[in-house]
């Protein structure tokens, strides 16, 4: 079936539940359940006033719920728009003689139409902040007695070690929906290392040709490069194969440079791609490279050849978070191992730390924070000392531990109980009413449940002793917690039938003489029954089908 809505659109309200009956139920399976409900609600059954009136809202209830479903047309718009879609008014809602099917490819018409809405609304910003730091003076301080001899001129002298920011780089980018194939890019950065620095802007305007492709023009300035014109083509050849090519000239006092860049990449099996590129102008090179991705794991081989015949070779293989890199060529080689993890739910951090010759020990330090990057490089060290790699390893996983179980716990904790107590708030005058219908249910059942108890005694049946529904705290870790259940013997003995229950896989809150005892929060049914004359017991999630008895749910009395 179809969503119905956002979901501060859903219905409280779910019929299926109410009639406890499948999302795919027929005719005649609704029919029977509306006839069991009425017989167990209609007013002329009772004589109290109070009773009488109660009894005459939980029919009404039924009955348009009966309405609803059993009509056609009613229960393709409930399924598709739930209990708003069937108030017409204010509602683009399609004409009632149209098929189930027509009303669905309405509806989904109207979501793409309010995509499209909520696209041109966005701005999709993108950014990134990068701060290199030089710690060199960690590890590479020089001796004390050469110290000594240069005095006091700035040289250390035994002080604390010199740390600096010696390069800075921060880009941004924004996105604007022109119309449902066109969007204008806005982008620039600005860089500085060691005092001398530059920026960059560039406006991009792509269009979407087809569904195989698309086109970008790029139009750029800036003050260390000059103005950039450049053309970018997205094209799908195949299923399994596409291409790119961007071509850009570069407009400086030396005159124009221009160049061009295509790549072919091809998905060799489900989860390896294969790339070849080629790339012409100032820095022209050719490489290609083969890339693995499963859910645990990431292997990455690359050979490239550019134009002063240097070869270079990276391997990279990735246990879940954890990553191990290694890369060669005639300038050096590099070794990088490090981790990530998701601190929330739109925050990952990571560490890797950088040992290669002659580049020496690095340290940089990530953090992704929704569509924002704040990337930390920090130099250690130009040698390979062993203290350097210890430390770099030891100290970022120390630092994540302890801010983990001091700040980032309680955060998410606390920001988590404050949604709770909102969802409550918000909910806590429909529940009240939820509390009072369901009151009023079981008093109703209460005639129905001594007469279904009496037949299933006489055929040593199916009869629900206790039953309870809600949160159960079970962990000993959490005993400081209260359980928030409620008694739900009487309802569940009311739906007993031929010796046999059975619950749909639907929410147990919309069941008659149900009601949720804690929003937002996991609940459970928990039950002890007799059947036979022997005692079963069982625990069943909220949305799981139940059907009793079962003679897994039998206890021993062998003790």
């Amino acid at each position: 079936m179809a969503a119905a809505l956002d979901e501060d659109e859903i219905d409280n309200d779910d019929y299926y539940s109410l009639l406890n009956v499948r999302r795919e139920a027929t005719q005649d399976e609704l029919k029977a359940s509306y006839r069991r409900l009425c017989m167990l609600y209609h007013p002329d059954k009772h004589r109290d006033p109070e009773l009488k009136r109660q009894a005459e809202q939980l029919f009404n209830l039924v009955h348009q719920a009966y309405e609803v479903l059993s009509d056609p047309q009613s229960r393709a718009i409930y399924d598709v728009y739930g209990k708003r879609g069937l108030e017409v008014e204010g509602w683009e809602v399609v004409e009632r003689k149209r098929t189930p099917a027509e009303i669905r490819e309405e509806y989904e018409r109207l979501q793409r139409e309010r995509e499209e809405r909520r696209l041109q609304q966005r701005t999709n910003p993108k950014g990134t902040i990068s701060v290199g730091i030089d710690a060199t003076d960690l590890f590479d301080r020089y001796e004390e007695d050469y110290e000594e001899i240069s005095g006091g001129d700035g040289g250390g002298g035994g002080g604390l070690p010199h740390i600096e920011i010696n390069k800075m780089h921060i880009s941004q980018s924004i996105e604007a929906p022109l119309t449902t194939t066109d969007t204008a890019i806005l982008s620039g950065s600005l860089s500085t290392h060691n005092g001398n620095g530059g920026g960059n802007i560039n406006l991009a305007l792509r269009r979407v040709t087809s569904a195989k492709g698309w086109g970008e023009v790029e139009f750029g300035a800036g003050d260390t490069h000059g103005p950039l014109f450049g053309l970018k083509i997205f094209r799908n050849l195949t299923s399994r194969c596409f291409t790119t090519a961007h071509c850009g000239m570069q407009f400086s006092s030396r005159g124009i440079r221009p160049g061009l860049t295509t790549m072919l990449a091809r998905h060799l099996d489900k989860n390896t791609m294969g790339y070849l590129q080629w790339r012409w102008g100032t820095q022209s090179s050719m490489n290609t490279s083969i890339v693995r991705d499963t859910k645990s794991s990431h292997f990455t081989f690359a050979v490239q050849v550019n134009c002063c015949y240097a070869q270079h070779k990276c391997f990279f293989f990735c246990f879940s978070i954890i990553h191990l890199c290694c890369r060669s060529g005639f300038f050096g080689t590099v070794v990088e191992y490090g981790a990530e993890t998701k601190i929330s739910r739109h925050s990952i951090l990571g560490a890797t730390v950088s040992v290669g010759v002659p580049q020496g020990v690095s340290l940089k330090i990530k953090l992704n924070r929704a569509s924002q990057t704040y990337f930390f490089p920090i130099h250690l060290t130009d040698q390979l000392l062993p203290s350097a790699v210890f430390y770099a390893t030891v100290g970022p996983l120390v630092f994540y531990l302890a801010i983990q179980r001091l700040v980032i716990r309680p955060y998410v904790r606390a920001q988590q109980e404050q949604e709770l107590e909102k969802q409550r708030e918000s909910s806590a005058s429909d529940i009240a009413k939820k509390k009072q219908e369901a009151e009023a249910a079981v008093m109703l059942m209460q005639e129905s449940v001594r007469r279904i108890i009496e037949a299933e005694e006489s055929r040593m049946g199916l009869i629900i002793l206790n039953a309870w529904y809600g949160k159960f705290v079970t962990d000993n870790s959490r005993k400081h917690e209260r359980a928030r259940v409620i008694d739900v013997t009487v309802p569940l003995q009311c739906l007993v039938k031929d010796s046999k229950l059975i619950l749909t896989e639907a929410s147990k809150a919309g069941l008659p003489g149900f009601y949720d005892p804690c929003v937002g929060e996991e609940k459970s049914l928990k039950m002890l029954y007799q059947f036979r004359g022997v005692m079963h017991q069982c625990l069943c999630g909220d949305t799981e089908a139940l059907r009793i008895p079962k003679q897994s749910h039998r206890i021993d009395n062998d003790s």
